[in-house]
C-alpha cells in the first residue's frame, strides 16, 4: 500500500527524471514535482513546500525564515552530498529531520576533476576554439604524468580522485583535518607551495569559506594550476583573476562559483580560465544514485 503523506520534490534533475519519478510514485501517491524546472527560493519555495510532510531538495537554501512558515514539514531528504545550503541548527530547532548520503556522486565529480585538470594542462578548450576559427595553431601544454598533485580535502571525492591519478604516476600531497593512512599529509601552505596542480575537494562551512585567500593563492608555485569541483566560496575569485591575468598562476578550471551563475565577465573571459556550469554530479549514474538515496532517506 502506498504512503499517502504529501511529498514535495524541489530538485529539478529529480523531477524531470522518469525513472526516479516512477520509483518515488511507487512508494508515495501524493507527490508534487517541480515540473516547471524553476529555481525555487523565498516565498516561492515556501508556497511549493506548504502543507508537505516530507521534501526532497537539492540546491534550495532553507533556514529559519523558510521553516517558520512550514510547521507541517517533518523530513528533508537531500539530493547530493553538500549541506551548506541548509541551516542545520534551524532544522534542529524546528524539529525537521535531515537525510543525506555522502559519497553518492564521488566518481562523477572525481572524473570531472580529472577531465578539467587534463583540459587545463593541455589547453584543450583553447585549441578547439582555434580549429573552429580556422586557426591551425599547435599550442604547447604540459603533461600530468609525473606531476605533484595537491588534494585539498581527502574525503570521498578527494580519495577517489587520488585513485584516478594512479596511472599518471603523480606524487600526491593531501591536506585534511583528519589523519590519513598511506597518504603524505602536509600543511595547506606547504601543499600550495609544492604542488603543480591543486584540486579542491572541501565542504563549504564557516571554517572553509575563503580558505584560498589572496595570501594563500600567492603561495602557489609559478606555473601551477588550480581546479575546483567542490564548492564555490572557497576561493577569493577576485584575487584568482588577478593572478591568472598576471600569469602567476598558469591556469584554473572551476565547476563551482561563489555566485551561480557567475557574473564576472573578466574572469570568465581569461584565456587560461576554464568554467563549467556546476556539472560535477550531472551524469546519469550519479543522478540515479543520488535520487535513489534521497528516496530511501524519506523513510530511513
Amino acid at each position: 500500500m502506498k504512503n499517502s503523506a504529501p511529498i514535495a520534490v524541489t530538485s529539478r534533475s529529480f523531477s524531470r527524471h522518469p525513472i526516479l519519478r516512477g520509483e518515488l510514485l511507487d512508494r508515495y501517491e501524493n507527490v508534487t514535482f517541480n515540473d516547471e524546472g524553476r529555481s525555487l527560493a523565498g516565498d516561492e519555495l515556501v508556497a511549493f513546500l506548504r502543507g508537505k510532510v516530507k521534501a526532497i531538495t537539492a540546491l534550495e537554501r532553507i533556514g529559519d525564515a523558510i521553516l517558520s512558515q512550514l510547521p507541517e514539514l517533518e523530513v528533508i531528504s537531500k539530493v547530493g552530498v553538500g549541506t551548506d545550503m541548509l541551516d542545520l541548527d534551524a532544522l534542529e530547532r524546528h524539529g525537521v529531520r535531515l537525510a543525506w548520503s555522502p559519497g553518492t556522486n564521488s566518481r562523477s565529480v572525481s572524473e570531472l576533476a580529472l577531465a578539467l585538470t587534463l583540459a587545463a594542462l593541455r589547453a584543450i578548450v583553447e585549441a578547439n576554439a582555434d580549429v573552429r576559427a580556422g586557426n591551425w595553431r599547435q599550442r604547447k601544454g604540459t603533461t600530468l604524468t609525473g606531476k605533484t598533485v595537491g588534494i585539498v580535502g581527502f574525503g570521498n571525492v578527494g580519495a577517489d580522485f587520488a585513485k584516478l591519478l594512479q596511472p599518471f604516476d603523480c606524487g600526491i600531497l593531501a591536506y585534511d583535518v583528519r589523519a590519513l593512512d598511506g597518504i603524505e599529509q602536509v600543511p595547506l601552505e606547504e601543499l600550495l607551495r609544492t604542488a603543480d596542480v591543486v584540486s579542491l575537494h572541501l565542504d563549504l562551512n564557516e571554517q572553509t569559506r575563503g580558505v584560498l585567500s589572496r595570501d594563500r593563492l600567492e603561495l602557489m608555485r609559478p606555473g601551477s594550476f588550480l581546479v575546483n569541483t567542490s564548492r564555490g566560496g572557497l576561493v577569493d575569485e577576485q584575487a584568482l583573476k588577478e593572478l591568472l591575468h598576471d600569469g602567476r598562476i598558469a591556469g584554473a578550471a572551476f565547476d563551482v562559483f561563489a555566485v551561480e551563475p557567475p557574473g564576472d565577465a573578466d574572469l570568465l573571459g581569461l584565456p587560461n580560465f576554464l568554467a563549467t556550469p556546476h556539472i560535477g554530479g550531472s551524469t546519469e549514474e550519479a543522478i540515479l544514485a543520488m535520487g535513489r538515496a534521497a528516496i530511501a532517506g524519506l523513510d530511513a
